[in-house]
């Protein structure tokens, strides 16, 4: 069974009733099981951490390196400006698929720029929870064409 990091950042344990308008109604339990359930479907261990603390989540993302296949995550503000997160998902070498709630270039200006982008495997926007889903479907896909 391969291992999926569920990783999200800062303000993301406000879902459900940060800008419900924006972000939607699910909370971050919510989240984590819907991806959980659509990941024993399909054969993988999904493993959830947040933190609104950017070294938190590098240390994460250094962790999983020991026991992860890949990793869906929403780097929420970070996406915008830290090298940190672009360097550790780098660094370790694993598949990451960027996923944001929200379509970020619909948005304001400052968000329409990934500073993470350039080193995941690809980026899911707009599509609420579904974008989790659809990263998920993606390493799962990446999984099957690579046998990570």
């Amino acid at each position: 069974m391969k291992k999926v990091l569920l990783l999200n950042g800062p303000n993301l344990n406000l879902l459900g009733t940060r800008e419900p308008e924006v972000y939607g109604h699910e909370t971050l339990t919510d989240l984590v099981n819907v991806v959980t359930k659509h990941g024993a479907a399909a054969g993988i261990e999904i493993t959830a951490r947040q933190s609104n603390i950017e070294g938190e989540l590098v240390d994460y993302l250094h962790e999983a390196q020991a026991w992860a296949s890949g990793v869906v995550f929403n780097p929420g503000a970070y996406t915008h400006y830290s090298i940190a997160l672009r360097d550790a998902i780098s660094g370790t070498g694993l598949p990451v698929v960027e996923v944001h709630l929200s379509n970020t270039k619909a948005r304001e200006e400052f968000r329409h720029e990934s500073i993470v982008s350039a080193v995941c495997l690809g980026t899911i926007a707009g599509f609420g929870v579904t974008s989790y889903l659809l990263a998920l479907d993606a390493l799962s896909d990446h999984f099957g064409k690579h046998n990570d």
